[in-house]
Order: structure tokens, then C-alpha cells, then sequence
């Protein structure tokens, strides 16, 4: 029976993506570790020795679970993960890593949605490596939603994922794909149907990958 590890910074995360991995397939299971820690450490200090060391420990934790992929489903956290997970006998990927390829073959002028300033830069390092890999060229477009975060802490989440819709919305027309940039943001997709721009969100994407993978 496949089983997929999730290394999340959020508990609300849980929930989602254990539904998430049922819809794409009911054999498989979940593990999952939250490490709020992580996201402050890294947020705090950026990607320093200390905090690849301590992802590092908690996707050993997981790998030793018997999981067949482990996902990272933090955007700030990601690039560490897959980079220290590099050295794990089971595959690592990214939480926004399916989503920035599919971006890239959406359009070469894409919005990068983000309520965190620190998800902003991991993102954009991550679509200009995709863009590489596909020799394409790209324009990227930050949309920083700040305020939205402090809703996000404090549980309000209506208001959170408003903040987000509001700020794809205005960018739309600008670009050829808007991006929403963080895993937490996925709700915000159902209420931008009615954009002529596709709109991409990363936990489908990821879980179907991760469930592809493994599979084999």
C-alpha cells in the first residue's frame, strides 16, 4: 500500500491533504509531522545550518515511518527539503514544484501571490529554475498580501483567503497565469472561477505527483 509523508508547518494542513491523498487514492495512506518551528526558524534566520539540520531530522523521522515520498507542503521551508532530503533513501519534493511547472507552461508572464514575504524569493528562484529546464523566459509579477497572514494566525480564515482572491483578481489581466504562492491559500482558487487567467494552487498538483510516485 503506497504511503506518502507530509512535513507541514501548519496543523490546518492536515485535514487537506489527508483528504487530498483519498480523492487521488483511496489505497494509499498519510504520515504527518507539523513543525511551526521550522517556518519561525527559517523565517527568522533564512536557510541557515541549523534549520537544514532540523528539517533534515524530521524527514529522517518520517522516511523511518515507512513512507514511500515525503512532501513538504511549506513554500518557504520547500527549497531546504529537497535539498537535505537529498541525502534520504525515499524521494523529497517540494510542495509547489508541480504547480511552478505547470505555471511555466502556462505563460511566460506569471503573478506570484504571497502572503509571506519569505515564501516570495524561494518562489521565484523555483519558477526561474523551471523556466531553465524548459528554456523558456519569464516575467514574474510579486503580489505581496501582508495583512493577509495575521488573519491566516489568528484563524480567520474567510478573511484570509479573501485577502488572497482580492489580490489574484487585481493582477489578473496583467498576466498570463497567476500563481497563489502558498499551500494555505488553495481555497482562494474556487473564488476566482470566473478568471479568463488560470489560476494555480499547489496541494492537487503536489499529491498527485507524490501519489504517481509512490506508485512505482
Amino acid at each position: 500500500m503506497p504511503r506518502i509523508g507530509f512535513l507541514h508547518t501548519a496543523q490546518v494542513h492536515v485535514p487537506t491533504f489527508e483528504a487530498l491523498v483519498g480523492d487521488a487514492d483511496d489505497s494509499s495512506s498519510c504520515a504527518h509531522r507539523v513543525e511551526p518551528d521550522l517556518l519561525v526558524q527559517v523565517r527568522r534566520n533564512g536557510p541557515t545550518a541549523d534549520v537544514e539540520e532540523a528539517t533534515l531530522a524530521v524527514l529522517h523521522q518520517l522516511a523511518d515511518n515507512g513512507v514511500d515520498v515525503i512532501v513538504c507542503t511549506c513554500s518557504t521551508l520547500g527549497s531546504v527539503a529537497e535539498a537535505v532530503g537529498a541525502r534520504l533513501p525515499v524521494p523529497v519534493l517540494r510542495v509547489d514544484r508541480p504547480m511552478a511547472r505547470a505555471a511555466v507552461q502556462a505563460g511566460s508572464r506569471i503573478a506570484v501571490i504571497a502572503a509571506l514575504e519569505s515564501t516570495l524569493e524561494p518562489t521565484r528562484a523555483l519558477l526561474a529554475a523551471e523556466a531553465r529546464s524548459e528554456g523558456a523566459s519569464l516575467t514574474i509579477i510579486d503580489v505581496g498580501v501582508p495583512d493577509a497572514w495575521a488573519a491566516f494566525e489568528s484563524g480567520d480564515s474567510d478573511g484570509y483567503l479573501r485577502q488572497v482572491a482580492d489580490a489574484a483578481r487585481s493582477i489578473a489581466e496583467s498576466v498570463d497565469v497567476v500563481v497563489l504562492a502558498q499551500a494555505s491559500m488553495m481555497g482562494a482558487a474556487a473564488m476566482l472561477t470566473d478568471l479568463r487567467r488560470p489560476v494555480l494552487v499547489s496541494p492537487v498538483l503536489a499529491v498527485q505527483h507524490a501519489v504517481s510516485a509512490s506508485s512505482r
